[in-house]
C-alpha cells in the first residue's frame, strides 16, 4: 500500500481497525510472563482464529503481532537471534488468517530502553520494519508509544527502510499528557509534521474520557486521527487479572461520539473482542466503506 493508497482510503469514510490481542491470548491459555511473540508461533490456531473474527466483525486493518518483537525486546527472553524468523512467521499467521480481504498492520512499540541512544534506537526500528516491509506487510504502526524521541526515532527508520504509511499512537493520561513527559498534542503536531500519515492514542483511558483529547489533536493536525482506547479502566483482580467493565454496546456509543469529536481510525485496545468492534462497526455504519 502506498501512503497516497492509505489517504484515500481514509477519505472514503472512517476506517475500522481490530481490537485487543493480547487479553484475548490470555483468555485462550497464554500464560503470564511468557513471551507473546514465541507463544503466538506455537499456537497460531489462536491467532487465526482471532483475527479471522475481527475481519468478520468489520475490521478493515488487523495488527500482526508483532509489537515487542525487536531486538532489544527479545533479548529479554533470549530471542534476539530469532527475530527475522519470529517477525515473518507472525506476519504470515495474520496474513494467512485475512487473506487479502483485509489489510495487515506490521506492529511495533517502545523497546522499554527510552534512555538508549537516538542512533542505538533507529538502528533497532530500522532492523524491524525492514523485516515487516519485505514479510509484505501493507502498512507499519508504532503503538502505545511512551514519548516523543522513540517515536521519531521509529519514524525516521520507517522513511529510511521503505515507503509505506506509518501510523503514530501513544499512551496518555486522559489529560492528554504523556508518561515520559509533555503531551499527546505537541507530541501528534511534530509526529505529523515529520511525515506520520495518522497519528493518536491507544491503550490509555477508556473511550468515555477522551473526548476533549480527541477533539484537541484533530484541531492541532491535518492529518487523520487514530483512536484505540481500552474497554473503559481496569479492575486488578487478586490473582492479577485485569477486568475491563466497559460493555461492547457502551463502548461503540462512546467510540461513535469520538468519530463525531474528529477520529477517523478507530479500534479497540485491551479488554476489545471482536464483538466490541462488531458493535463499532454497527455504530458508525453511516460513515464507513468496506475496504473492496
Amino acid at each position: 500500500m502506498t501512503r497516497i493508497e492509505f489517504q484515500e482510503l481514509v477519505k472514503k469514510g472512517t476506517v475500522l481497525l481490530d481490537g485487543a490481542t493480547g487479553s484475548n491470548l490470555m483468555k485462550a491459555g497464554m500464560p503470564r510472563g511468557v513471551c507473546t511473540e514465541q507463544w503466538i508461533c506455537g499456537h497460531r490456531g489462536v491467532l487465526e482464529q482471532l483475527q479471522k473474527q475481527y475481519l468478520e466483525a468489520g475490521s478493515q486493518i488487523v495488527y500482526a503481532p508483532t509489537f515487542s518483537a525487536n531486538r532489544i525486546s527479545l533479548a529479554g527472553h533470549g530471542l534476539e537471534g530469532c527475530l527475522e524468523e519470529i517477525n515473518r512467521e507472525l506476519v504470515g499467521i495474520s496474513r494467512e488468517a485475512v487473506g487479502n480481504s483485509c489489510l495487515v498492520a506490521g506492529d511495533i512499540t517502545t523497546t522499554g530502553k527510552t534512555e538508549e541512544e537516538y542512533g542505538v534506537l533507529l538502528d533497532v526500528y530500522r532492523e524491524q520494519i525492514q523485516i515487516l516491509a519485505d514479510a509484505g506487510v501493507d502498512l507499519i504502526v508504532a503503538e502505545t508509544m511512551l514519548g516523543l524521541e522513540e517515536t521519531m526515532a521509529a519514524l525516521d527508520a520507517c522513511r529510511e527502510v521503505c515507503g509505506l504509511p506509518m501510523m503514530c499512537s501513544m499512551t496518555i493520561e486522559s489529560d492528554g499528557s504523556l508518561l515520559f513527559g509533555g503531551n499527546v498534542f505537541d507530541t501528534a503536531a511534530a509526529l505529523a509534521e515529520m511525515g506520520a500519515d495518522a497519528v493518536g492514542i491507544n491503550c490509555s483511558a477508556g473511550p468515555d474520557r477522551l473526548e476533549s483529547v480527541v477533539q484537541t489533536i484533530r484541531q492541532t493536525v491535518s492529518v487523520p486521527v487514530l483512536v484505540k482506547p481500552n474497554a473503559g479502566m481496569p479492575v486488578i483482580r487478586e490473582d492479577g487479572e485485569a477486568v475491563y467493565s466497559m460493555a461492547a454496546e457502551e463502548y461503540a456509543g462512546h467510540m461513535a461520539k469520538l468519530v463525531e469529536a474528529g477520529a477517523d481510525i478507530v479500534g479497540g485496545c485491551c479488554g476489545t473482542t471482536p464483538e466490541y468492534i462488531k458493535k463499532m462497526a454497527e455504530k458508525i455504519s453511516h460513515n464507513r466503506l468496506c475496504l473492496c
